[in-house]
């Protein structure tokens, strides 16, 4: 028990200081609870499902995607975002009670939070990667580098944390780990060795700007992963190229683990129900 005379306690927050909770969440149409519907109920529950995914409904989170999913994992794909992690839940909960609830089964999730990574380097640290590299503080392109980056920085950072989603039409997602083994632990490397790792991954990732968008969230605490990768490109051979150019980066050929991967087609929610049949 609290004694009386202190202080009162925190109010509790499911709310974090900054960055959105995020959910990707994997449906399968489940035919024969589909078919033990009426087709009255069905129309209706279609009606309901579309109204529910609408991304700018009443009660839609500040950020919510559709896709239809290839393979056998899926048929339906949905990425949530929003401040507050009830919200975000509020939308499978409805999902789940709306008339055609019993035929959606979900087969796959993954929750995880927005994040500016520990890798993404400071001016400060960005003028120093500069001299390493060889860039003198007297060459005219050292300061007009630094300048640049200072003004991309804060936009690059409010994009990781409260991203916009790009109209891009092929969409994937899979999950990451960094190895913790006896002879590539990336939990034992030092911190100036990591990071340079990373900003060599991050160099491989800058070629295929405006071709592939790509958001890192945090998963650790979260989910059995550590960080979940989702990549919108323009054309589903992008995903393969950055996917494949990136695995010889070192960061991502000696720590890296990676879980199942899941290709999708973003849709608006009226035509993924259409395209799936219901």
């Amino acid at each position: 028990m609290r004694p009386h005379n202190s202080a009162p306690l925190p109010e509790p927050t499911i709310q974090m200081k900054e960055g959105w909770h995020c959910l990707h969440i994997y449906y399968k149409i489940n035919q024969a609870a589909l078919q033990a519907v009426s087709p009255e109920d069905r129309a209706f529950g279609r009606a309901e499902v579309i109204d529910i995914l609408n991304p700018s409904g009443e009660h839609a989170p500040a950020r919510m995607l559709t896709s239809v999913v290839s393979g056998h994992r899926a048929d339906l794909g949905l990425m949530l975002m929003d401040p507050d992690p009830l919200r975000i839940d509020a939308i499978t909960q409805r999902l789940r009670a709306s008339r055609i609830g019993t035929a959606l089964e979900s087969t796959w999730s993954f929750v995880s939070i927005t994040e500016v990574s520990e890798y993404v380097p400071s001016v400060e640290q960005y003028a120093e990667r500069l001299q390493r590299e060889g860039t003198s503080p007297d060459d005219p392109a050292y300061q007009a580098k630094i300048n640049a980056y200072q003004q991309r920085l804060p936009a690059m950072n409010q994009q990781r944390l409260y991203p916009d989603i790009p109209p891009f039409p092929v969409m994937t997602f899979y999950p990451m780990n960094k190895i913790r083994h006896p002879l590539a632990n990336w939990y034992t490397e030092p911190f100036s060795a990591r990071s340079e790792l990373m900003a060599e991954h991050a160099t491989s990732g800058i070629k295929f700007a405006g071709r592939v968008s790509q958001l890192i969230t945090a998963s650790t605490g979260f989910d059995e992963w550590e960080w979940g990768v989702t990549l919108w490109s323009r054309a589903p051979e992008h995903v393969k190229d950055i996917v494949y150019s990136m695995r010889f980066d070192r960061a991502s050929a000696k720590y890296a683990e990676f879980g199942p991967f899941f290709v999708g087609y973003v849709m608006s929610p009226e035509d993924a129900l259409k395209h799936v049949r219901v």
